[in-house]
């Protein structure tokens, strides 16, 4: 597995397949082995880049680690710091749900460096001050059951929450594979995670989303009504947003419908 190095963190990624290239951003508790069925599904057709975000996966930390490490603003300037690594100059992007955030934050600072850009079960954060607050200090009470309790009472705990009840639709060795990648996360990492890049920390993009031209596909699982709705409210906004709401999936589209999910991307793709 690659690492690629900066001042803060050694990021471990993942690249497979030939083509145009396309960067991967997973959820909170992932990584980049996420995203190894899709790698497989279009990697005859484009080039796949999938990392291991701060505080996830094997991406470690450097000391000493400055507080703004793990913010947005910190994090994108390491991806185009990769990109510039890896020689990539224009790139299509997608990010599921905590990196869908990231994603999007990345095409509004940094639109030159995209082709396209994917959103699955995304926001662009929340845009009452109040709820941010209220959110930050959720965010804050989590972050330290996970450093009391650690990682097991943790994903006990998260794996209950009604987002992923469309989850137990899959199979057995699907959920447990699943299980034991989000086992095998930190907990000082997770916690930084969620006290830096959680959505009540991360300012509120929606005023920003008219000026976003790039062609965008917003991706909703139709069991997921909270992200159906925020998808549609973003399309509404944005110039060129297309909206793909898949039946019978719920927050993890792509692990719950992988084969109807990498069919939507290669055909929006090829079209776009």
């Amino acid at each position: 597995m690659p690492t690629f190095t900066t001042s803060t963190h050694t990021y471990h990624y993942r690249v497979a397949g030939n083509g145009p290239p396309l960067l991967l951003l997973h959820g909170f508790t992932g990584s980049s082995n996420n995203w190894a069925g899709l790698m497989d599904a279009l990697g005859s057709e484009y080039t796949l880049i999938a990392l291991d975000l701060p505080g996830h996966g094997r991406t470690m930390d450097r000391d000493p680690l400055p507080d703004e490490a793990y913010t947005m603003p910190a994090v994108a300037r390491d991806i185009a710091a990769l990109l510039e690594h890896l020689g990539l100059a224009s790139v299509h992007l997608l990010g599921y749900s905590m990196g869908g955030r990231l994603a999007l934050y990345l095409a509004l600072k940094h639109p030159e460096r995209w082709s396209t850009l994917i959103l699955e079960s995304a926001s662009p954060g929340l845009r009452d001050a109040q709820a941010r607050e209220e959110r930050v200090a959720q965010d804050e009470a989590l972050a330290q059951f996970i450093e009391r309790e650690g990682m097991r009472a943790f994903v006990d705990r998260w794996e209950a929450l009604p987002l992923f009840a469309s989850q137990q639709q899959l199979p057995d060795e699907v959920c447990r594979a699943h299980r034991a990648g989000r086992l095998r996360n930190r907990p000082a990492g997770l916690a930084r995670s969620l006290r830096r890049m959680g959505t009540g920390v991360q300012p509120s993009l929606w005023e920003q989303l008219p000026r976003l031209t790039l062609p965008t596909l917003l991706i909703a699982g139709d069991l997921d009504h909270k992200f159906v709705g925020i998808a549609h409210e973003m399309a509404a906004l944005m110039p060129q947003a297309e909206l793909a709401i898949l039946p019978h999936a719920g927050h993890t589209v792509h692990l719950e419908q992988p084969e109807a999910y990498a069919q939507r991307l290669r055909r929006w793709l090829a079209n776009t």
